[in-house]
């Protein structure tokens, strides 16, 4: 009886056999660095920081660990309604939201302040998922296909707009393009949407706020202005080329331990970790996030129902956005926009968010064999 129960896909046993430890691992390792990191910001002491984002990390671990015995035909059913929900929580933000940093983001439950927007992230995955898995060839090339699923990811896109938050609506843009081009869809319509996009420039940049097109010509030229808006992106180069090939030395940053470094915890964590570790050590951390972006499409191609490789891969990209923005950021190689380097950043909503949506990857990736319903 024993021997039978180990085959069965309902045991505890059957299902811990099929988790993803390799991507836990990885996750773990990562979350080291982010702890050291914020261990360094706080000047060599686990406040106010390092302690915190463990705590968390912990739980957030725990969670993904317990998501991952869900049965992936749940998240199934519940991807309509996970989405309704995140929605009316954008819709809360403008109601009740806190303010913070200029922008009204956050919503204040007590223990923590969530961000809706990094939840409709995973939940936009979710949708999408659900909505392209059972679509045959010909509707994928049908604009009137298309159309609802431009509905589910216009309508989030206007409400972060609205905090204003330039940076996710961007993020939860090339997700979910990335997504439609998973799903099938014409690359004709992803052509006349890129000159719909070019065409609407001078609109957008019209309606963009001040600091928004500040930003942006800060990018074009940071040294105009060195001690203002272009004060953060020139720190963080001279940081950056400070660190040499092995850095300074744990501890031993100057920009960010001297405070010439702003926003060393969060946006810009990134730039204290290359100054004390060097090229070698950014590397090495650019290397862990490349492994588990990777250990992501290989569960992706071990999946054998469309719902679970969508969904897979959907949560991955999300995930690798988050690195290539941020790092890019830092760098100068594109505007500063407001963009977490996940799981080494300061931050609840951000790790949270990425950790469940792992734990949902995984339920797919240990019920590779289920049997998904055929509808939308």
């Amino acid at each position: 009886m024993s021997r039978i129960a180990v085959y069965d896909e309902t045991s505890l046993i059957y299902r811990l056999r099929f988790v993803p430890w390799g991507l836990i691992l990885l996750l773990l390792l990562l979350g080291g660095i982010g702890f050291l990191a914020l261990y360094s910001a706080g000047g060599g002491s686990v406040s106010p920081w390092a302690l915190k984002q463990a705590v968390r990390f912990a739980v957030a671990i725990g969670c993904l660990l317990a998501l991952s015995m869900v049965d992936v035909r749940v998240w199934y059913k519940l991807a309509y309604p996970m989405y309704a929900v995140a929605v009316l929580l954008l819709v809360a933000v403008d109601v009740m939201g806190h303010v913070g940093m200029g922008a009204q983001r956050w919503i204040d439950i007590g223990f923590m302040k969530l961000q809706p927007s990094e939840v409709m992230k995973i939940c936009m995955v979710l949708a999408l998922a659900r909505y392209f898995q059972a679509a045959r060839a010909d509707q994928v090339r049908n604009i009137m296909f298309v159309l609802p699923a431009l509905a589910l990811v216009g309508l989030p896109v206007a409400l972060v707009m609205l905090q204003p938050d330039l940076g996710t609506a961007i993020m939860i843009l090339l997700v979910s393009g990335c997504m439609f081009f998973i799903g099938g869809i014409a690359l004709w319509m992803f052509m006349v949407a890129g000159g719909g996009a070019l065409a609407a420039l001078p609109i957008a940049w019209g309606l963009m706020h001040d600091y928004q097109r500040n930003r942006v010509l800060t990018f074009m030229n940071p040294e105009a202005d060195p001690l203002g808006t272009g004060y953060h992106i020139t720190q963080s180069k001279i940081a950056l080329g400070s660190g040499g090939v092995f850095g300074k030395g744990f501890l031993q940053g100057t920009q960010s331990h001297l405070d010439f470094l702003p926003e060393k915890h969060t946006d810009f964590i990134f730039t204290l970790w290359a100054e004390e570790w060097g090229l070698m050590g950014s590397l090495v951390l650019m290397l862990v996030y490349a492994l588990i972006v990777a250990y992501g499409f290989f569960m992706a191609s071990r999946v054998h129902h469309r719902f679970g490789r969508l969904l897979i891969l959907g949560i991955t990209i999300n995930f690798g956005f988050y690195a290539l923005i941020n790092i890019s950021m830092v760098m100068g190689l594109i505007p500063v926009v407001g963009v977490p380097l996940v799981l080494i950043s300061y931050g609840g909503t951000a790790m949270l968010s990425v950790l469940i949506g792992f734990g949902i990857a995984a339920s797919a990736f240990v019920y590779r064999d289920a049997k998904m319903p055929k509808g939308m």
